[in-house]
């Protein structure tokens, strides 16, 4: 018996002293560190602050692979881990910022949560470790562009778009105590900003378009429809406009619309609209109206005949109310993608039923439940395609929210690879609510938006953010962002922001009724840094503007910096902007030759390249774009211009 439990106390001593012999070889780890991480020191966290602002708890596996390897993914080239279960995630200036200083090493000591080998800080002490080199770089050129006040408005802007007369179209608060003689509808004449009492031509919508969706259609007038809106009858709403007049004269078509013979088969708050590549238009999502349950369905323009033709989509169902205005691209395999909340996925163009399934949107660095369509509110682009159009597409998402930050980064991906993964880039500041706009040139300006918060009415959002961003991705990940001239003028919800024909970008709208931050009524417009170095802009004269896919198409040019062999030509499809949604956006480098002064263009090769629509195309002189002239590629293939056959509707016919 005795032998046993002497046999019994030794085993538990031999456990202990091995025990003990493990704890005394915790170190800190300074080898086989992810990327180019290297280890500081023991920081000492000014309490009860921080010194990094990110925090990202890991109750079973901190450690410094986990931790770095998150920080860095997201562009922070600081970090460290703490109390040996959160991992921390700044910059390098934080450090001094926050007055953060230096502990003897022994007060680091606690043990990682997921590696029992490791020390991972202690308590109000940092693991500190610090990317050796440049993590990624935010280009600060001399040339920065500059915003400049165009005209007075007459009421909060709420979508605008940009038709074919040279004109833009605004969707605008109607009838209300403060502006009680809106009519809720506005076209602005861009030539005669100077002339306030001729500048705007009043229109008319008999239902309310707040929140509505819009596209610009195929059909030969280049009509804008827009659907959705607000509460009862107007979240049904159909309503189209044929752009007429030119600069300087009025059109007299207005806004057409009869809830009584034409409408959504259900109601929709927030939804997306999409030109497809069968010419048809796809509505996805919403809201069967003001904060009420979701319409988690699609549904087909023209209406296809048998019944109810919506189809349900359970994916909708799930991430309402997260899920508001979702992203929809056509891919040149067909296919359509669309991202809401944190999700994307391929639908296919005729099922609707999902061909597969992509990874989970990045979110920020410490929360994987942000998200990036409304009320998170990101924005949502394609990257340019270019001739002969056999690289993989590219979708670029910017901004969101974690419902109390905005986010502070760029995530792109193409759906269509093999293996799709997302590639986060880390901009410069946070930013929910942004717009983004293609340019000529295929970069793209983003702006507009908030540092914190989500969308929506009464102190939902705050601290304007008024800088604008270049997005080049041309050059290589985490150096494409360039930071450019700011404004003075917050732009919050209801903001938008779009390329006009002479190559500027106008930007209108916010409306957070928020104290400090008034209904905005005033147009400004971004003059790019290409057209702010003195460059004669080059013009483009183009006789046929009705273009067949892979026709040749003539145009005539005029440089006046270089010659042909450095010209391109591209193509900027019609969009419409409303609460950073560019619905319809996308950028074409098409092939071209020249000879002399006169240049023969190949147009895209088929629909999933480039649906049917109009385009404004650009020449380039170098840097600088022409003003725009707008094309239609592809026809009319749904007859929309038949539709709708009712009593108070002009279609134009095919």
């Amino acid at each position: 018996m005795r032998s046993t439990l002497f046999l019994h106390a030794f085993f538990h001593l031999v456990v202990l002293l091995v025990t003990v012999t493990a704890r005394a070889v915790l170190t800190v780890q300074t080898t086989n560190l992810p990327g180019n991480w290297q280890y500081s020191r023991c920081l000492v966290e000014p309490d009860p602050a921080h010194v990094f602002p990110y925090r990202i708890t890991l109750a079973q596996n901190n450690n410094a692979q986990n931790c770095l390897s998150q920080c860095s993914a997201f562009g922070y080239p600081a970090a460290g881990m703490e109390v040996g279960n959160e991992c921390w995630c700044g910059d390098v200036a934080d450090i001094s910022n926050n007055k953060g200083t230096t502990a003897p090493e022994t007060d680091c000591s606690m043990e990682c949560s997921g590696d029992p080998s490791h020390f991972c800080g202690g308590t109000w002490r940092l693991q500190l470790y610090l990317w050796n080199g440049n993590l990624l770089t935010w280009n600060t050129p001399a040339n920065i562009g500059r915003f400049e006040y165009l005209v007075p408005g007459l009421a909060p802007t709420w979508l605008a778009t940009l038709g074919i007369n040279g004109k833009v179209s605004f969707f605008m608060k109607g009838p209300s105590p403060d502006y009680d003689n809106s009519t809720g509808a506005y076209e602005l004449d861009l030539s005669l900003v100077n002339d306030f009492s001729r500048a705007w031509r009043e229109m008319h919508v008999k239902t309310d378009i707040f929140c509505s969706g819009a596209v610009v259609l195929p059909d030969k007038a280049a009509r804008v429809l827009t659907v959705g809106g607000y509460s009862d009858t107007s979240t049904f709403g159909v309503r189209l406009y044929a752009p007429d007049g030119s600069p300087g004269v009025n059109g007299v078509n207005d806004w057409e619309e009869d809830p009584n013979t034409l409408q959504l088969q259900g109601g929709r708050w927030y939804p997306t609209a999409l030109v497809m590549a069968n010419g048809s238009v796809l509505v996805v999502g919403g809201e069967i109206g003001p904060n009420a349950p979701a319409n988690p369905t699609l549904e087909i323009l023209p209406r296809i005949p048998g019944g109810n033709t919506q189809v349900f989509l359970d994916w909708l169902k799930r991430t309402d109310p997260n899920n508001l205005y979702p992203f929809l691209h056509v891919l040149p395999s067909g296919l359509i993608f669309v991202g809401y909340y944190n999700e994307a996925r391929l639908l296919d163009p005729v099922t609707f039923a999902t061909v597969k399934v992509l990874p989970n949107i990045p979110g920020s660095v410490a929360s994987s439940a942000a998200g990036r369509t409304y009320g998170m509110s990101g924005a949502s682009v394609l990257l340019p395609q270019r001739a002969p159009y056999t690289d993989p597409i590219a979708v670029l998402i910017c901004g969101g929210s974690d419902s109390k930050n905005g986010l502070d980064n760029c995530v792109s991906i193409q759906p269509e690879s093999a293996n799709p993964t997302w590639v986060i880039e880390r901009m410069p500041s946070k930013r929910v609510m942004p717009c983004m706009v293609a340019l000529p040139d295929g970069t793209f300006m983003i702006m507009n938006g908030a540092h914190n918060g989500i969308a929506g009415f009464f102190g939902l959002a705050s601290d304007p953010n008024l800088s604008a961003l270049l997005y080049d991705p041309s050059k290589p990940v985490n150096s494409r962002i360039s930071v450019l001239a700011s404004t003075t003028i917050a732009r919050m919800y209801h903001s938008e922001a779009m390329l006009l024909p002479d190559a500027r970008v106008l930007i209108s709208g916010s409306d957070p009724r928020t104290p400090g931050l008034p209904e905005e009524l005033r147009v400004e417009v971004y003059i790019p840094p290409y057209l702010n170095q003195d460059f004669t802009q080059p013009v483009v004269t183009i006789t046929n503007k009705d273009w067949s896919y892979g026709g040749q198409f003539q145009i005539n040019v005029q440089l006046f910096q270089g010659q042909t062999s450095g010209m391109r030509v591209s193509l900027v499809a019609a969009t419409s902007s409303t609460h950073g949604n560019m619905m319809g956006g996308r950028t074409i480098f098409p092939t071209f030759s020249c000879q002399g002064n006169v240049c023969t263009v190949t147009a895209p090769p088929n629909a999933n390249v480039s649906p049917p629509g109009w385009h404004q195309l650009f020449i380039l002189d170098g840097p600088t774009p022409s003003h725009g002239v707008f094309i239609r590629i592809g026809g009319d293939p749904a007859q929309l211009g038949n539709w709708p056959a009712l009593p108070g509707f002009h279609p134009p016919g095919v």
